[in-house]
């Protein structure tokens, strides 16, 4: 008879198909990103990511006991200061007072290590021109001097809680940095989930509405170019030679091979970031009926995985837990 050959068998039931299945989607697997602002009395929705919330401190306590109880493997936590406590070194960031480490020390008075805290290392929310480090007099960022930031508000993060450190700003040598900083002052088992392939890209613009946002121009000039590939391998092996404890690709899904590339080659643990325009676009099509919502977010967070992720960021975390 004629095919001989008939893989469709494994398909005909969906045991069989779960007993075949070359990738899982587990809620270890995933990190929930939380925004904690500082000076609102309510949860605030993000209008451009509904079902995304700046969290209050006690909104951020309850979504972070969710998570843990769900299971999740992290927390991504960035924090949103006063437009006013903005300024060009962005000194908030490193303030012990500032609402990024506050919001740190929350949550690890809540969940401890229930799961595991990480903590969004760039200056970007507080600085009030916007960019990921210091301007120079002719207004560009200075590479150098933004990782001595970077060193100070590292420290602070450790002494706040956090288990893992995010080096989000694609400065040369930040995560080396980082590591001799943490070492030299006793926080020697403090981590870092390096974003060492973050491209710069279209999608974020969600983001920058949520973490409020001082923008002024691009960033071509510290992250990637999407054009390029063998740019953000590069960048992953000076990361992990510089003592990263995980790496990461940000975004996700419209950099899937950089991420299987990344798989391939790296000796640590992977992550990839599927970020606020992803989350965004799944959304608003579903919101228009144009596709199933649930069985969108669930291909989607298992393309990301079946491409090499160990580890995915997504705004649907303890959503997509709830279902597994």
């Amino acid at each position: 008879m004629f095919p001989t050959h008939r893989p469709r068998r494994l398909r005909r039931t969906p045991a069989l198909r779960r007993l075949v299945a070359e990738t899982s989607l587990e809620p270890r697997h995933l990190v929930l990103p939380m925004f904690v602002a500082d000076g609102i009395d309510e949860p605030r929705e993000i209008s451009s990511m509904p079902g995304v919330f700046q969290h209050t401190p006690d909104s951020l306590r309850r979504a972070a006991t969710e998570a843990a109880e769900a299971g999740l493997g992290g927390l991504m936590l960035f924090g949103v200061p006063r437009p006013d406590d903005k300024d060009p070194e962005g000194s908030g960031a490193s303030d012990p007072d500032g609402i990024l480490n506050r919001g740190l020390r929350w949550l690890a008075d809540e969940v401890g290590d229930a799961t595991v805290i990480m903590a969004d290392t760039c200056l970007d929310e507080f600085t009030d021109h916007g960019h990921c480090g210091v301007l120079d007099a002719n207004g560009a960022v200075d590479n150098d001097l933004t990782l001595q930031r970077y060193v100070d508000m590292a420290v602070a993060q450790a002494e706040a809680g956090a288990h893992l450190l995010g080096p989000s700003g694609m400065m040369d040598g930040q995560v080396g940095a980082i590591r001799k900083a943490l070492d030299g002052e006793g926080y020697t088992d403090v981590g870092q989930l390096a974003y060492s392939a973050k491209y710069a890209s279209a999608f974020y613009g969600p983001f920058r509405e949520a973490v409020g946002s001082s923008l002024q121009g691009d960033r071509r000039t510290y992250q990637q170019d999407s054009a390029n590939r063998r740019e953000s391998l590069r960048e992953v092996d000076l990361d992990v030679d510089e003592g990263a404890d995980m790496v990461m690709v940000k975004p996700a899904m419209s950099y899937l091979d950089i991420l299987r590339e990344t798989a391939d080659r790296s000796p640590v643990p992977v992550a990839a970031y599927q970020i606020s325009g992803e989350y965004s676009m799944i959304t608003a099509a579903a919101q228009n009926g144009w596709i199933d919502r649930d069985a969108a977010i669930l291909e989607s967070l298992t393309s990301i995985r079946r491409a090499g992720a160990d580890v995915v960021l997504t705004y649907w975390a303890t959503e997509a837990a709830g279902w597994l």
